[in-house]
Protein backbone atom coordinates (compact mmCIF):
# COMPACT_ATOMS: atom_id res chain seq x y z
CA UNK A 1 0.00 0.00 0.00
CA UNK A 2 2.89 2.32 0.87
CA UNK A 3 4.37 1.66 -2.55
CA UNK A 4 1.05 2.55 -4.23
CA UNK A 5 0.73 5.74 -2.16
CA UNK A 6 4.30 6.77 -2.97
CA UNK A 7 3.88 6.55 -6.77
CA UNK A 8 1.90 9.83 -7.10
CA UNK A 9 4.47 11.45 -4.82
CA UNK A 10 7.23 10.17 -7.11
CA UNK A 11 5.51 11.64 -10.15
CA UNK A 12 5.14 15.00 -8.38
CA UNK A 13 8.83 15.01 -7.49
CA UNK A 14 9.80 14.19 -11.09
CA UNK A 15 7.47 16.95 -12.30
CA UNK A 16 9.05 19.49 -9.94
CA UNK A 17 12.58 18.57 -11.03
CA UNK A 18 11.62 18.67 -14.75
CA UNK A 19 9.71 21.95 -14.57
CA UNK A 20 12.91 23.99 -14.26
CA UNK A 21 14.32 22.25 -17.37
CA UNK A 22 11.09 22.84 -19.29
CA UNK A 23 11.12 26.53 -18.33
CA UNK A 24 14.73 26.80 -19.51
CA UNK A 25 13.90 25.13 -22.83
CA UNK A 26 10.87 27.40 -23.23
CA UNK A 27 13.10 30.43 -22.63
CA UNK A 28 15.63 29.21 -25.22
CA UNK A 29 12.79 28.58 -27.69
CA UNK A 30 11.34 32.05 -27.09
CA UNK A 31 14.79 33.61 -27.59
CA UNK A 32 15.27 31.69 -30.87
CA UNK A 33 11.84 32.74 -32.17
CA UNK A 34 12.51 36.37 -31.21
CA UNK A 35 15.91 36.25 -32.94
CA UNK A 36 14.38 34.73 -36.09
CA UNK A 37 11.64 37.38 -36.14
CA UNK A 38 14.24 40.15 -35.82
CA UNK A 39 16.28 38.65 -38.69
CA UNK A 40 13.18 38.43 -40.92
CA UNK A 41 12.19 42.00 -40.05
CA UNK A 42 15.73 43.22 -40.69
CA UNK A 43 15.89 41.44 -44.05
CA UNK A 44 12.47 42.81 -45.04
CA UNK A 45 13.54 46.34 -44.10
CA UNK A 46 16.75 45.95 -46.14
CA UNK A 47 14.79 44.62 -49.12
CA UNK A 48 12.46 47.64 -49.08
CA UNK A 49 15.18 50.21 -48.33
CA UNK A 50 17.59 49.00 -51.01
CA UNK A 51 15.32 47.87 -53.83
CA UNK A 52 12.03 49.75 -53.64
CA UNK A 53 12.48 53.14 -51.97
CA UNK A 54 15.22 54.32 -54.40
CA UNK A 55 12.98 53.42 -57.35
CA UNK A 56 10.14 55.47 -55.86
CA UNK A 57 12.39 58.47 -55.30
CA UNK A 58 13.64 58.46 -58.89
CA UNK A 59 17.03 58.43 -60.57
CA UNK A 60 19.90 60.05 -58.72
CA UNK A 61 22.06 62.70 -60.40
CA UNK A 62 25.12 60.51 -60.87
CA UNK A 63 27.14 63.25 -62.58
CA UNK A 64 26.69 65.56 -59.59
CA UNK A 65 27.28 62.78 -57.06
CA UNK A 66 30.33 61.16 -58.64
CA UNK A 67 31.62 62.82 -61.81
CA UNK A 68 31.27 63.21 -65.57
CA UNK A 69 32.81 59.94 -66.75
CA UNK A 70 32.23 56.28 -65.99
CA UNK A 71 34.32 53.28 -66.96
CA UNK A 72 32.68 49.93 -67.67
CA UNK A 73 34.84 46.88 -68.36
CA UNK A 74 33.53 43.78 -70.13
CA UNK A 75 30.87 45.91 -71.77
CA UNK A 76 30.18 44.57 -75.26
CA UNK A 77 27.35 42.26 -74.15
CA UNK A 78 25.35 41.08 -71.16
CA UNK A 79 25.37 42.92 -67.84
CA UNK A 80 28.28 45.20 -68.76
CA UNK A 81 26.56 46.56 -71.87
CA UNK A 82 23.23 46.93 -70.04
CA UNK A 83 24.86 48.73 -67.10
CA UNK A 84 26.70 51.08 -69.50
CA UNK A 85 23.34 51.85 -71.12
CA UNK A 86 21.82 52.70 -67.72
CA UNK A 87 24.72 55.01 -66.89
CA UNK A 88 24.35 56.72 -70.26
CA UNK A 89 20.62 57.20 -69.65
CA UNK A 90 21.61 59.15 -66.52
CA UNK A 91 23.74 61.51 -68.61
CA UNK A 92 27.10 60.01 -67.64
CA UNK A 93 29.77 59.84 -70.35
CA UNK A 94 31.05 56.30 -70.73
CA UNK A 95 34.49 54.82 -71.40
CA UNK A 96 34.08 51.28 -72.67
CA UNK A 97 36.89 48.77 -72.11
CA UNK A 98 36.94 45.34 -73.73
CA UNK A 99 39.08 43.29 -76.09
CA UNK A 100 37.02 43.47 -79.32
CA UNK A 101 37.35 46.79 -81.15
CA UNK A 102 34.46 46.15 -83.55
CA UNK A 103 32.00 45.41 -80.76
CA UNK A 104 33.27 48.34 -78.70
CA UNK A 105 32.73 50.76 -81.56
CA UNK A 106 29.21 49.43 -82.15
CA UNK A 107 28.24 49.81 -78.46
CA UNK A 108 29.85 53.27 -78.26
CA UNK A 109 27.93 54.45 -81.32
CA UNK A 110 24.66 53.04 -79.96
CA UNK A 111 25.06 54.79 -76.60
CA UNK A 112 26.10 58.10 -78.12
CA UNK A 113 23.16 58.16 -80.52
CA UNK A 114 20.57 56.96 -78.01
CA UNK A 115 21.53 59.19 -75.08
CA UNK A 116 23.52 62.07 -76.61
CA UNK A 117 26.54 61.51 -74.41
CA UNK A 118 30.26 61.31 -75.09
CA UNK A 119 31.86 57.89 -75.36
CA UNK A 120 35.39 56.59 -75.62
CA UNK A 121 36.74 53.10 -76.18
CA UNK A 122 39.84 51.32 -74.93
CA UNK A 123 40.83 48.01 -76.44
CA UNK A 124 42.38 45.88 -73.72
CA UNK A 125 42.61 42.13 -73.20
CA UNK A 126 42.94 41.72 -69.44
CA UNK A 127 43.90 38.07 -69.82
CA UNK A 128 47.27 39.31 -71.14
CA UNK A 129 48.24 40.41 -67.64
CA UNK A 130 50.13 43.50 -66.51
CA UNK A 131 51.29 44.57 -69.98
CA UNK A 132 47.88 46.07 -70.88
CA UNK A 133 47.65 48.63 -68.07
CA UNK A 134 50.14 51.29 -69.27
CA UNK A 135 48.04 51.79 -72.43
CA UNK A 136 44.82 51.85 -70.36
CA UNK A 137 46.31 54.49 -68.03
CA UNK A 138 47.34 56.59 -71.03
CA UNK A 139 43.82 56.42 -72.51
CA UNK A 140 42.26 57.54 -69.22
CA UNK A 141 44.63 60.47 -68.66
CA UNK A 142 42.90 63.83 -68.21
CA UNK A 143 39.41 62.40 -67.68
CA UNK A 144 37.41 62.93 -64.49
CA UNK A 145 36.49 59.34 -63.70
CA UNK A 146 33.55 59.36 -61.29
CA UNK A 147 32.36 55.76 -61.58
CA UNK A 148 34.23 52.52 -62.22
CA UNK A 149 32.29 49.35 -62.97
CA UNK A 150 34.52 46.26 -62.88
CA UNK A 151 32.37 43.81 -64.80
CA UNK A 152 34.97 41.96 -66.90
CA UNK A 153 35.06 38.29 -66.00
CA UNK A 154 35.49 34.78 -67.32
CA UNK A 155 33.45 31.73 -66.35
CA UNK A 156 33.69 28.07 -67.39
CA UNK A 157 32.63 26.65 -70.74
CA UNK A 158 30.95 24.02 -68.56
CA UNK A 159 31.11 23.11 -64.88
CA UNK A 160 34.09 20.89 -64.25
CA UNK A 161 36.60 19.69 -61.68
CA UNK A 162 39.60 21.90 -60.93
CA UNK A 163 42.19 19.48 -62.37
CA UNK A 164 40.37 19.49 -65.71
CA UNK A 165 41.01 23.21 -66.20
CA UNK A 166 43.85 24.17 -68.48
CA UNK A 167 46.71 26.21 -67.08
CA UNK A 168 45.70 29.07 -69.40
CA UNK A 169 42.13 29.03 -68.08
CA UNK A 170 43.41 29.29 -64.51
CA UNK A 171 45.56 32.29 -65.43
CA UNK A 172 42.58 33.86 -67.23
CA UNK A 173 40.47 33.52 -64.07
CA UNK A 174 43.22 35.19 -62.05
CA UNK A 175 44.07 37.94 -64.56
CA UNK A 176 40.51 38.85 -65.56
CA UNK A 177 38.42 38.15 -62.45
CA UNK A 178 40.93 39.33 -59.84
CA UNK A 179 43.90 41.29 -61.22
CA UNK A 180 41.87 43.47 -63.60
CA UNK A 181 39.62 44.78 -60.82
CA UNK A 182 42.62 45.50 -58.59
CA UNK A 183 44.55 47.32 -61.29
CA UNK A 184 41.59 49.36 -62.54
CA UNK A 185 40.84 50.48 -58.98
CA UNK A 186 44.52 51.33 -58.53
CA UNK A 187 44.42 53.49 -61.66
CA UNK A 188 41.30 55.55 -60.90
CA UNK A 189 41.08 55.67 -57.09
CA UNK A 190 43.77 58.35 -56.53
CA UNK A 191 41.79 60.82 -58.67
CA UNK A 192 38.58 60.02 -56.80
CA UNK A 193 40.29 60.57 -53.46
CA UNK A 194 41.69 63.89 -54.67
CA UNK A 195 38.18 65.05 -55.69
CA UNK A 196 36.65 63.47 -52.55
CA UNK A 197 33.95 61.71 -54.54
CA UNK A 198 33.54 58.63 -56.70
CA UNK A 199 31.95 55.20 -56.89
CA UNK A 200 33.39 51.76 -57.59
CA UNK A 201 31.17 48.80 -58.46
CA UNK A 202 32.79 45.37 -58.44
CA UNK A 203 30.59 42.69 -59.98
CA UNK A 204 31.03 39.52 -57.94
CA UNK A 205 28.58 36.59 -57.86
CA UNK A 206 26.23 34.85 -55.45
CA UNK A 207 28.52 31.83 -55.79
CA UNK A 208 30.82 33.65 -53.34
CA UNK A 209 28.59 33.05 -50.29
CA UNK A 210 29.50 29.34 -50.03
CA UNK A 211 32.33 27.23 -51.50
CA UNK A 212 31.07 26.07 -54.90
CA UNK A 213 32.51 22.80 -56.22
CA UNK A 214 32.66 22.20 -59.99
CA UNK A 215 33.34 25.93 -60.35
CA UNK A 216 35.90 26.13 -57.58
CA UNK A 217 38.33 28.67 -59.05
CA UNK A 218 35.53 30.88 -60.37
CA UNK A 219 33.64 31.08 -57.07
CA UNK A 220 36.92 31.65 -55.20
CA UNK A 221 37.79 34.54 -57.51
CA UNK A 222 34.37 36.08 -56.88
CA UNK A 223 34.75 35.61 -53.12
CA UNK A 224 38.04 37.52 -53.38
CA UNK A 225 36.29 40.33 -55.25
CA UNK A 226 33.54 40.48 -52.62
CA UNK A 227 35.99 40.72 -49.72
CA UNK A 228 38.17 43.19 -51.62
CA UNK A 229 35.15 45.45 -52.20
CA UNK A 230 33.91 45.33 -48.62
CA UNK A 231 37.34 46.11 -47.18
CA UNK A 232 37.85 48.90 -49.71
CA UNK A 233 34.51 50.43 -48.70
CA UNK A 234 35.54 50.79 -45.06
CA UNK A 235 38.98 52.05 -46.07
CA UNK A 236 37.76 54.81 -48.41
CA UNK A 237 34.20 55.68 -47.33
CA UNK A 238 35.59 58.35 -44.94
CA UNK A 239 37.26 59.93 -48.00
CA UNK A 240 33.97 60.22 -49.91
CA UNK A 241 34.31 57.08 -52.07
CA UNK A 242 31.43 54.63 -52.31
CA UNK A 243 32.43 51.02 -53.04
CA UNK A 244 29.80 48.42 -53.85
CA UNK A 245 30.07 44.64 -54.03
CA UNK A 246 27.42 43.47 -56.49
CA UNK A 247 26.60 39.77 -56.00
CA UNK A 248 23.96 38.74 -58.54
CA UNK A 249 22.44 35.31 -58.97
CA UNK A 250 21.83 33.81 -62.40
CA UNK A 251 21.20 36.29 -65.21
CA UNK A 252 20.05 35.16 -68.64
CA UNK A 253 23.18 35.85 -70.66
CA UNK A 254 25.42 33.75 -72.89
CA UNK A 255 27.39 32.68 -69.79
CA UNK A 256 24.56 30.38 -68.60
CA UNK A 257 22.75 29.45 -71.81
CA UNK A 258 24.47 26.05 -71.83
CA UNK A 259 22.63 25.10 -68.61
CA UNK A 260 19.33 23.38 -69.48
CA UNK A 261 17.66 24.58 -66.26
CA UNK A 262 17.77 28.13 -67.64
CA UNK A 263 16.23 28.05 -71.09
CA UNK A 264 14.44 31.39 -70.82
CA UNK A 265 14.15 34.52 -68.73
CA UNK A 266 12.12 34.34 -65.53
CA UNK A 267 11.56 36.23 -62.29
CA UNK A 268 14.66 34.70 -60.74
CA UNK A 269 16.70 34.63 -63.97
CA UNK A 270 16.22 38.11 -65.43
CA UNK A 271 17.56 39.57 -68.64
CA UNK A 272 20.73 41.64 -68.40
CA UNK A 273 18.69 44.76 -69.19
CA UNK A 274 16.17 44.16 -66.39
CA UNK A 275 18.95 43.34 -63.96
CA UNK A 276 20.99 46.46 -64.75
CA UNK A 277 17.88 48.67 -64.61
CA UNK A 278 17.34 47.63 -61.01
CA UNK A 279 20.99 47.31 -59.98
CA UNK A 280 21.88 50.90 -60.80
CA UNK A 281 19.24 52.19 -58.36
CA UNK A 282 21.22 50.56 -55.52
CA UNK A 283 24.37 52.55 -56.36
CA UNK A 284 25.14 54.75 -53.37
CA UNK A 285 22.52 52.93 -51.28
CA UNK A 286 23.94 49.49 -50.43
CA UNK A 287 27.61 48.57 -50.12
CA UNK A 288 26.82 44.88 -50.66
CA UNK A 289 23.76 43.77 -52.58
CA UNK A 290 22.53 41.43 -55.28
CA UNK A 291 21.19 44.45 -57.16
CA UNK A 292 17.91 42.70 -57.95
CA UNK A 293 15.18 42.06 -55.38
CA UNK A 294 14.31 38.42 -56.27
CA UNK A 295 18.02 37.62 -56.02
CA UNK A 296 18.08 39.28 -52.60
CA UNK A 297 15.32 36.91 -51.46
CA UNK A 298 17.42 34.01 -52.79
CA UNK A 299 20.44 35.36 -50.91
CA UNK A 300 18.48 35.56 -47.66
CA UNK A 301 17.76 31.84 -47.87
CA UNK A 302 21.13 30.93 -49.39
CA UNK A 303 23.12 32.37 -46.50
CA UNK A 304 21.46 29.98 -44.06
CA UNK A 305 21.63 26.86 -46.23
CA UNK A 306 23.95 24.14 -44.91
CA UNK A 307 26.92 23.63 -47.21
CA UNK A 308 25.84 20.09 -48.15
CA UNK A 309 22.53 21.43 -49.48
CA UNK A 310 24.33 24.17 -51.45
CA UNK A 311 26.64 21.51 -52.94
CA UNK A 312 23.61 19.39 -53.84
CA UNK A 313 22.07 22.32 -55.75
CA UNK A 314 25.26 22.79 -57.76
CA UNK A 315 25.29 19.06 -58.51
CA UNK A 316 21.76 19.35 -59.94
CA UNK A 317 22.90 22.19 -62.21
CA UNK A 318 25.92 20.13 -63.30
CA UNK A 319 23.77 17.09 -64.15
CA UNK A 320 21.33 19.33 -66.04
CA UNK A 321 24.21 20.76 -68.05
CA UNK A 322 25.50 17.26 -68.89
CA UNK A 323 22.07 16.16 -70.12
CA UNK A 324 21.89 19.19 -72.41
CA UNK A 325 25.32 18.44 -73.89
Amino acid sequence: MAAVDSFPLLLREIGRSCSSYIETLALVGAFYIAKTCLIVLGNTYTLIRVHFIPRLVGKADLVKLYGKWAIVTGCTSGVGKAYANELASCGVNVILISRNREKLEAVAKELAESHRIETAIVVADFSAGREVYPSVAKALAGKEIGILVNNAGVFYDHLDGFTNLTEQHIWDLINVNIAAANMMVHLVLPGMVERKKGAIVNVSSMSCIHPSPEMTAYSASKAYLDHFSRALYYEYAPKGIFVQSLIPGFIFTKMIKHVSLFTKESLFVPSAEEYAHQAITTLGVAKRTTGYWPHTIMLMFGRYLPEWLWFWGIKIIHLSEKRRH
